[in-house]
């Protein structure tokens, strides 16, 4: 299951490739590079949520194996 920051930076990753590809389509230089940021700072959220997610799962391993009898 996806969390908060990985869903929201999948979607803003998104945003920013259709903003590149209609910048090229229109020859705008500038949404095009602005297309590029948004899908930067997109993959940047989505890692952010990717490490909470190897956290937590790392952390319930841990959990796991502590409460074994």
């Amino acid at each position: 299951m996806m969390n908060k920051n990985q869903a929201h930076g999948a979607v803003k990753d998104l945003e920013g490739k259709v903003q590149q590809q209609v910048g090229k389509l229109i020859g705008n230089k500038e949404q095009q590079v602005k297309g590029l940021q948004k899908q930067a700072m997109g993959k940047a959220e989505k890692g952010v949520g990717d490490a909470k997610e190897m956290v937590k799962d790392a952390t319930s391993a841990i959990k796991t194996t502590l409460h074994r009898p």
